[in-house]
């Protein structure tokens, strides 16, 4: 993967204020396609347009009470795409939940702090 090329990228939360302010923080460098979803069910629909990276949230059901949560979703991911890198993002800062998303798939877990934008920023610049 070019670290310089644009990726397309998908982040899958429900707080729209956290998806547009990061949408806009990964595209002030780099033109990145940049797709926002508020369930993971509407992230899994649009797998076919095959994306570089997925941004997904532990928990997704603020919005649609009956979503299924960040790790359902991941393992459907991993199921059929695991070329998708996956990056999870949550409030959670409970080891053992950042373990167990590493251990179905998750190539990275990030906790919603003032640096979790630069963090998952440096993760698509350089994947591993």
């Amino acid at each position: 993967m070019d670290l310089d090329m644009p990726k397309k990228i998908f982040i899958v939360d429900d707080d729209t204020m956290l998806t547009e302010a990061l949408k806009d923080y990964l595209t002030r460098k780099t033109l990145n396609e940049i797709h926002i979803f508020n369930t993971g069910e509407e992230c899994l629909k649009h797998l076919a347009e095959k994306p570089d990276f997925i941004i997904l949230d532990y928990y997704l059901n603020s919005v649609q009470k009956d979503a299924a949560n960040g790790m359902e979703i991941l393992q459907v991911i991993m199921k059929h795409h695991t070329d998708i890198h996956v990056i999870m993002l949550s409030s959670q800062e409970h080891y053992a939940i950042a373990l167990q998303t590493i251990q179905k798939g998750a190539e990275q877990y990030v906790i919603k702090d003032e640096n979790a934008f630069e963090k998952i920023a440096s993760m698509i610049r350089d994947p591993k």
